[in-house]
């Protein structure tokens, strides 16, 4: 765990990668449960019997459920304390380069890609953050996280 300060330490940190974290199992009741959430029902993430003879050999998650665990995963990696707020400003570059299996385990990388000053009291950072797949040459997701904190 990476604990950042304040504006300067974030700035310092640019360039560093951080992790990875523990492996993280992706089964079919949480592709389910997102795939009720989001209104995505698509065979390839829920039918099992039908994705087992589909292009992947099984069920996988959406690239969105991938995207959606960024931040758990980021937290896990770093802390930033001080700031009065943090917000989520948006997401610049995001692929899926590979299919996340249903069964397989997950795990994330993250470098501070930038960090520019607002003003004297709030910056904002690009996070890259590299979603592994167990066993895979390719990435599950690759995603630029744009964050603004407050101090």
């Amino acid at each position: 765990m990476e604990i950042y300060r304040g504006i300067a330490d974030l700035e310092a940190a640019v360039g560093k990668e951080l992790g990875p974290t523990e492996w993280f199992a992706v089964e079919q009741d949480r592709v389910d449960g997102f795939a009720d959430v989001t209104e995505d029902h698509q065979w390839i993430h829920v039918d099992t019997e039908k994705a087992a003879g589909g292009p992947f050999g099984a069920t996988i998650a959406h690239g969105f459920l991938s995207l959606s665990l960024v931040p758990y995963f980021v937290s896990q990696l770093r802390r930033i304390e001080g700031a009065k707020m943090g917000v989520n400003y948006g997401l610049d570059r995001v692929r899926f380069p590979s299919p996340v299996r249903v069964g397989s385990r997950i795990r994330a990388r993250t470098v501070v890609k930038t960090a520019d000053r607002i003003d004297d009291n709030s910056v904002q950072l690009v996070m890259r953050t590299t979603i592994e797949v167990e066993g895979s040459e390719k990435p599950g997701c690759v995603a630029d996280l744009v964050s603004r904190h407050y101090f």
